[in-house]
């Protein structure tokens, strides 16, 4: 067995058993993106080299399942930090009218995503080498987005930052974060508090390996208004 068909095997095992529908392209191109990333990791460091043989579960599946949260008149996504794709990959092959900007200040890896993108022939989303709070891109990107999307790159302080010049007057939030983020999330909330419309902190619990959330996956949620 290729590797492909071990990543395809796995996922599909990790939708049906928590009763999430996809289809069978989908499911070819997630199990790709997982080997394209994989072969890549040994030049670029995209995710850790311990975390190589859970990369269906720990990164392609949990990437994907945030996808379930996204309202579905979102238009237009931004990935803050998206490192080798995550989770913006996974969230473009959810949906391919869902357009979105990957961007990382990290040019080895945004030059790695740009190969992704294209092996996969993903026409729905972009890679940017950027800083977000750059003032180029704020003016490129002023008032663009409904979603903003981030894997734990900075606090959510930082986050609630760098995401309001780009947002719409309506837009939501999602910030996948794990262990203890209750302090972090009061700070966050007291600081922006004018802007937020509502908040929830989603337990990011799965099947067969993650039940009751024993590896304290989290996703924050936050309904932003300007």
């Amino acid at each position: 067995m290729d590797d492909q068909e071990k990543y395809l095997r796995e996922l599909k095992k990790l939708f049906w058993e928590n009763n999430i529908s996809v289809d069978e392209f989908q499911l070819e191109r997630l199990a790709h993106f997982a080997e394209l990333v994989v072969g890549k990791n040994e030049d670029v460091n995209l995710i850790s080299r311990n975390d190589i043989e859970n990369i269906s579960e720990n990164h392609i599946f949990i990437s994907y399942l945030v996808s379930q949260y996204i309202p579905l008149k979102a238009l237009n996504f931004l990935d803050i930090g998206t490192g080798g794709g995550f989770p913006g990959i996974p969230l473009a092959i959810s949906n391919p009218m869902f357009r979105g900007v990957l961007a990382d200040s990290t040019g080895k890896k945004i030059e790695a995503v740009q190969d992704f993108l294209s092996a996969l022939k993903l026409t729905n989303v972009v890679a940017e080498n950027s800083r977000v709070e750059s003032e180029e891109f704020k003016e490129k990107y002023k008032d663009h987005f409904d979603v903003v999307v981030s894997r734990a790159t900075v606090p959510l302080i930082i986050l609630f930052r760098y995401s309001v010049p780009l947002i719409k007057n309506k837009a939501y939030l999602l910030a996948m974060k794990g262990g203890d983020i209750t302090e972090e999330f009061q700070t966050a909330s007291l600081k922006y508090k004018p802007y937020i419309k509502k908040s929830t902190i989603f337990e990011l619990s799965y099947k067969p390996g993650n039940i009751r959330n024993e590896k304290g996956k989290k996703l924050v949620l936050v309904e932003l208004v300007k």
